[in-house]
């Protein structure tokens, strides 16, 4: 099982520098993948969540395809309906070109409603262009094979019935969202999933948490560690981890994120 880390793309401690001393992080700890988040107007809803600067993800990750050598990049979750499917099919074609087979497409329908608005898609049709933006992604692939270079991985992001539905109907992985084991463990008994790529929390606490609904990722790093191994167990092919709760100010201190970080990757070799 692979681990990647979702790395803050926005907010007021961003930049940069900042970006550059992420993927060093995250690179020199042997994590497996580099994930950003997607968003194209910081409209308000977005704002009181993902404040600017927030960095474009094939932007930001093509300039970190050029100061990283070895692990993948990828989006959790690149909004599909807010680009055309043939510049989404061209700009993650070229990435994976000049990173070397590196990136992966991780895909969600979006929640913003006035981001929506400020783009011109409507709100209400999200899932069905997310489903025919899929559609037009595989055929342009499909037309404009490249010899020589990786296919791209796909993973449907979402934790709705929609989601997991879409993300069979296209044969992607399963890629939910800060999620409990124990509903995480219920979908995969009832549903034949192709893969599955979770993000989960990443937030330790000196005290275990008892709560049973405990997000995975959250507690001890016992409890962390474990949440791991009960992934692993489930089928993970990858696990992305994100340290970043919704308090933008947390940008401005990244070393709490990377402590964390540092203290999953020591103990790593339980989870070979």
């Amino acid at each position: 099982m692979q681990l990647g880390v979702n790395v803050p793309n926005f907010g007021p401690g961003t930049d940069p520098g900042v970006l550059r001393e992420w993927a060093g992080i995250v690179e020199d700890l042997d994590f497996d993948l580099l994930m950003v988040s997607d968003h194209v107007a910081v409209t308000p809803d977005v704002a009181a969540r993902y404040p600017a600067p927030f960095y474009e993800p094939f932007t930001t990750l093509s300039w970190l395809a050029g100061i990283t050598t070895r692990v993948r990049l990828g989006t959790t979750v690149l909004v599909l309906p807010y680009r055309h499917p043939l510049l989404v099919a061209r700009m993650a074609t070229n990435l994976n070109q000049l990173s070397g087979g590196r990136f992966v497409l991780g895909v969600g329908v979006g929640w913003a409603r006035q981001e929506f608005d400020a783009l011109g898609v409507p709100f209400t049709a999200r899932g069905r262009l997310t489903d025919e933006h899929l559609v037009a992604l595989r055929e342009a692939w499909r037309e404009e094979a490249v010899e020589h270079t990786a296919p791209i991985p796909v993973w449907v992001g979402g934790n709705s019935e929609a989601g997991i539905r879409r993300a069979i109907r296209f044969g992607a992985a399963w890629h939910p969202l800060r999620g409990t084991l124990p509903w995480m463990r219920s979908v995969l008994a009832n549903h034949s999933l192709p893969a599955f790529a979770p993000r989960i929390a990443l937030r330790p606490t000196s005290a275990p948490i008892t709560d049973p609904e405990r997000l995975a990722g959250t507690g001890t790093l016992d409890q962390i560690l474990d949440d791991l191994d009960r992934l692993r167990d489930l089928g993970a092919d990858t696990v992305v981890l994100d340290p970043y709760h919704g308090d933008p100010e947390s940008t401005r201190r990244p070393h709490e994120a990377w402590r964390a970080l540092t203290a999953v990757a020591a103990h790593r070799r339980t989870l070979s």
